[in-house]
Formats: structure tokens, sequence, C-alpha cells
């Protein structure tokens, strides 16, 4: 991967009517949605009450179906329950409302400052290699500085390159990973708490398959509790990045809400001597 290209991110485009929709739009009911996230998020019905300054009674009503929340209620109790936007929509959609947040593919015209602003700083990181993730880690775009890490994984593997799959899979990075044991602990960590705060089934499928890879697991050596290395064999030698990770806080689209830029950064001299 040694030129930065753009992949299709797969997406539709959200129904732009306001207002209601029909019944057969339904798939959950909202009181039973809204209760999987409040227990998901182990809080009792008066603590989102009270958090979301409404009665108790309310919650507990719109929960058992007797009463049907407006567009405002839901989106004040789902932020609240810190529900991803995507689920939001859902959650909407429940209630018998339009979806809230969009959602148009990367090669959208309407989309061109956010491909841009993405390549620049993808550019700029060179030559430390940094990807872009989807939500569900597709590899989306990376520099040529990524080819570094991509050296000797399969080529079934780069053919709908999964960056989780890439990582931990046994014919991908994970025999040159020097330390990983402790990588794969972090990588599988991290998928867990992404499943546990998104509830989403294709990451908790996703998690059940690397989960299965070999590699063991090994608890976080203790540097200081601020990051962990990933330490990896090259054709240059051995290597140590740090990894930091970039979203899109304030995006309104739910392809730009659930992107991630993870750049890879030398942890010492000899890494920054190497990539140079």
């Amino acid at each position: 991967m040694g030129a930065i290209t753009w992949e299709v991110v797969a997406g539709r485009r959200a129904i732009a009517e306001t207002g209601r929709v029909t019944t057969a739009t339904r798939q959950s009911s909202i009181g039973t949605l809204m209760r999987e996230w409040r227990q998901r998020r182990r809080i009792s019905q008066l603590e989102l009450a009270i958090e979301a300054d409404v009665s108790a009674r309310h919650v507990s009503f719109i929960e058992t179906g007797r009463s049907t929340p407006s567009r405002a209620m839901v989106l004040r109790l789902a932020s609240v329950l810190d529900v991803p936007l995507r689920e939001q929509n859902r959650l909407l959609m429940a209630a018998g409302l339009a979806p809230v947040y969009g959602e148009r593919p990367l090669d959208d015209p309407d989309m061109a400052a956010l491909r841009d602003g993405v390549t620049r700083v993808l550019e700029a990181y060179h030559p430390y290699p940094c990807v872009v993730i989807d939500r569900a880690w597709n590899l989306v775009q990376a520099n040529a500085g990524t080819a570094l890490l991509l050296q000797g994984v399969a080529e079934h593997l780069l053919a709908q390159p999964n960056a989780l799959r890439i990582t931990l899979h046994p014919e991908g990075m994970a025999p040159r990973i020097r330390n990983l044991a402790e990588w794969r602990h972090h990588l599988i960590s991290r998928l867990q708490r992404e499943v546990s705060v998104s509830g989403s089934d294709e990451l908790a499928t996703l998690l059940t398959e690397v989960e299965a890879y070999p590699g063991g697991s090994a608890p976080i050596r203790d540097l200081g509790g601020v990051v962990v290395p990933l330490e990896l064999d090259t054709e240059r030698g051995p290597l140590t990045f740090l990894s930091t990770v970039t979203t899109f806080g304030t995006a309104l689209d739910l392809t730009a809400a659930e992107l991630s830029i993870e750049a890879f950064l030398p942890a010492d001299a000899t890494t920054a001597a190497a990539l140079r």
C-alpha cells in the first residue's frame, strides 16, 4: 500500500424527510431499546430521569410502551446514555420518527472537504505510518509509510483489509510483533470496550473472531499508565511505535463520525532514524 487511495465505505443516505415513518420500519420498540441502553450503562430509571431532568414516571412509561417520546426526548435520553449517533437514529425510528444523522459514502461530492482534510493529515504524518479505519476496523485509507507495517501480510488479508485481522491474524503482522501477547491484549481490550459502548453485533462478531486467533494475552507493562508500545520486526530492524487515535468529535454525518485516524509514531531514536 505505497500510495494514498480512497476506498468507498459502504453506506446509505439516511431518510431526509421529517416527521414520522411507517410502522413497517420499526424493528424494536422504543421502550425496549431505551431499556436495553439504560441497562447496558448500568443506571436505574431514577438515575436516568435525574440526569435528563425528567420524571422517573415518564422514563418508566417510555420503557413500558405507555408513552411515545418526542424527538427532543429521545435525543435527550440518548445523550445522557451516551448512545452512538448511529444507534440514536435507530431509537428515533423505533419511536416512529425520521433519523437525524445522515450517512453519505466517502466518494460523495459533499464529502470532498472531509476527504481532502484526511488526506492532508495522512501526508503530514509521512514517513510515519498512518491509517484511516471505519467503525468496523476496515482499512479505508493509508499513507505510503504504512507499507512498512504491511510487509509479509498475506494477500487474502489485504483483499478486504481489516486492521484487526491484518494485525492479529497468524498470516498478518502477528509473527513480526515482538510483544504480540501484550499488543493483542491491548487491541482486544479496546474492541471489547467498543462492543460494550456501541452494542454493535458486527463488532461483537469481529471480537469473537480475533479472540480465537493464537498469540496469547499478557498484562500491559507498567509504563506509567501512558502508552502501550508496538514492537515490530521489519526489514529495517526492530522498531518500536506509539499509536495515537484521532476522531471527528463534531461530525453530524455517520461516516465521518465513525472514522478514526491512527498514526504510529517512533517511540525511540532508533525507530525515528530508521524511518527518515
